[in-house]
């Protein structure tokens, strides 16, 4: 057959041609050897024996609509090229968001970025703005720096509920992709205020994306089930309820936690789940749940925490106590679950292989030691941060595949046509993401499954991941045979209609 397979016959070259590969998209029911032809920065056609002034080869290696991370937050060009390697065209920052988000966009359309961008509006940016007096400036790190700030934790009045919400509609009205909802930073926050946003949501049309409280397998004390309370606003509101890292945050519980999310779809509801192949986290030191006096609430101890800007491991709690004094927005990482342990391995993998379960890395920003060098590449070894930001999406193709748990077009449904169902509810249907489609936005990733693997550890978490030999974002090549573009800054940002 030739290029009428996509629909549209094609004459002459097209700008580009990415030829010989098993084109893999799961939104057409496509998994077969095809050429895939670039135009004018959209997919042109898909077929076979088509023509093009540049030739991309994929001999080998599967094509595929580039992967979309709903939860990242290494919004930096550094961060991006990690993030680029791992396959991922749109890297987006939605469960912790930004305010103001036009100062984020500004910031990021100003710098310029190797990959497709976006936020949601912060609701813990608005909380700390609101109650601790802070004012955001749309940076992560600003926000980081003050969840140890009790000020934000509590309850708010009535006036201040108020406020919170006025300031999420501003932010919606402004292109924020829904509502991050950082619930488990701020255990004071009540029930009824959790609602409130999620009708504020429902009656936007647009998803929220929580880190929920605790389970009350942690704190027996919470005001409310983390999980109970994200299904119960899902069923009553009618809101999008998007469940971050369900791994990081039920632990040993995810069977329970994964049963109340199959009841409420059951019965109608729409809450979506995400997962990272990791058994350690990463946070700011000073998160009110790595209190010394809470950690034995998930089984850990302080020495389980690794303090990322020395690198070192946490003492004693007398040492945690000092860290989170003297800089409570500085990341750590947290090891919650041993990989080595057959039972802990099997709740990893319940999370990953859940029904409609997305990949999501939950990237973190870059920590320097001394000063930044975001744009040298490869990264220094002054760069540190989770190997979750370089390794998720392949360390997952690497155990779910490679294992069999997954096939390539399930996994790439979960990479991809999946996160980019709920940017589309998130954009208004703005964002065309998640296939290969003619007409839909040429970001494509072109990888050789049999190499396709993480390589950043603990000890190296800036390696990239290998096994990516083009990457094109809106058509232009941000990795082209295995290399990185030093100038490429395709990125657009990707917002609410």
């Amino acid at each position: 057959m030739g290029a009428r397979e996509s629909g549209r016959q094609v004459n002459g070259e097209f700008a580009v041609v990415i030829r010989g590969g098993r084109v893999v998209d799961p939104a057409q029911g496509i998994d077969a050897p095809r050429d895939v032809a670039i135009e004018d920065g959209v997919v042109a056609a898909v077929g076979t024996n088509l023509r093009g002034r540049a030739v991309l080869s994929a001999e080998g290696c599967v094509v595929a609509p580039g992967f979309i991370d709903l939860h990242s937050h290494a919004q930096s060009v550094g961060g991006h090229r990690l993030q680029a390697f791992d396959g991922v065209t749109t890297t987006l920052e939605l469960e912790a968001g930004a305010i103001p988000v036009a100062e984020a966009y500004a910031r990021a359309a100003a710098e310029g970025r190797p990959l497709n961008f976006g936020y949601s509006a912060s609701w813990a940016a608005a909380r700390i703005q609101v109650l601790a007096g802070h004012r955001a400036d749309g940076r992560a790190t600003t926000m980081l720096s003050h969840f140890a700030n009790p000020a934000w934790q509590r309850e708010a009045t009535a006036a201040e509920e108020d406020r919170i919400v006025g300031l999420l509609e501003t932010e919606l009205a402004g292109g924020g992709l829904g509502i991050g909802v950082l619930v488990g930073y701020a255990p004071g926050t009540s029930p009824a205020e959790y609602l409130r946003v999620a009708r504020l949501a429902a009656s936007s049309r647009v998803p929220t994306f929580t880190h929920v409280r605790d389970l009350v397998a942690f704190a027996p004390t919470t005001r409310m089930d983390g999980a109970e309370e994200l299904v119960r606003a899902a069923a009553e509101t009618g809101a999008h309820m998007h469940y971050c890292h369900v791994n990081s945050t039920s632990l040993r519980h995810v069977d329970r936690v994964l049963g109340l999310v199959d009841r409420v779809r059951r019965e109608g509801a729409t809450v979506t789940t995400e997962a990272y192949p990791y058994g350690a986290g990463s946070t700011a030191i000073g998160a009110a749940f790595l209190s010394p006096e809470r950690l034995p609430e998930r089984g850990l101890r302080p020495t389980d925490l690794v303090y990322v800007p020395t690198n070192e491991r946490v003492r004693d709690a007398e040492h945690l106590v000092r860290l989170r004094a003297d800089d409570p927005g500085g990341l750590c990482i947290v090891h919650f679950l041993d990989e080595t342990n057959a039972a802990d391995a099997a709740v990893m993998r319940a999370a990953l292989t859940h029904a409609d379960t997305m990949v999501a890395s939950d990237a973190m920003p870059l920590t320097w030691l001394g000063a930044p060098a975001d744009e040298t590449w490869p990264l220094p070894p002054s760069a540190l941060t989770h190997p979750r930001t370089a390794g998720t999406f392949a360390r997952s193709f690497r155990r779910l595949v490679g294992d069999g748990a997954l096939s390539v077009a399930e996994f790439v449904r979960r990479a991809s046509v999946l996160p980019a169902e709920v940017l589309e509810a998130a954009s208004g249907g703005a964002a065309r993401k998640g296939t290969l489609a003619v007409g839909a936005g040429a970001d494509v990733v072109v990888f050789a499954p049999d190499t396709f693997r993480d390589q950043a550890t603990y000890e190296a978490s800036t390696r990239p991941s290998a096994g990516v030999r083009h990457l094109l974002v809106g058509g232009a090549p941000v990795i082209r045979d295995g290399a990185l573009l030093l100038d490429a800054r395709p990125g657009r940002p990707a917002r609410k209609a």
